[in-house]
């Protein structure tokens, strides 16, 4: 991933074709390790393509993976005859759910990483 967002950053900064030296500089300059294997497998795979096509290749590929409370919502809308009242009952528990979480992981860290909250 921290290949990825390497190339990314390149590619933001306005190198079109980021070189692999130019990868392992900008993960250099944070401290992170440069795995050429990696790097060289990304370079080939993005080889001759437009990084916005990839994004949005991406993008619709990642919107077929459930997340969360979305597949709640989907799977009771798909399942009931009356899918309005269904979702409306569905986005409530969604929501609930999340709220869940946020505590549980606050709790788990005993506030002391307030940092990013």
């Amino acid at each position: 991933m921290k290949v990825i967002a390497a190339y990314l950053l390149a590619v933001l900064g306005g190198n079109t074709t980021p070189s692999a030296e130019d990868i392992k500089n900008i993960l250099g300059s944070v401290g992170a390790e440069a795995d050429d294997d990696k790097i060289e497998l990304l370079l080939s795979q993005v080889k001759g393509k437009d990084i916005t096509e990839l994004i949005a290749a991406g993008r619709e590929k990642l919107a077929s993976v459930p997340s969360g409370g979305a597949a709640a919502v989907a799977v009771a809308v798909a399942g009931g005859a009356d899918t309005g009242a269904t979702a409306a009952a569905a986005a409530p528990a969604a929501a609930e759910s999340k709220k869940e979480e946020k505590e549980e992981s606050e709790e788990e860290d005993g506030g002391l990483f307030g940092l990013f909250d």
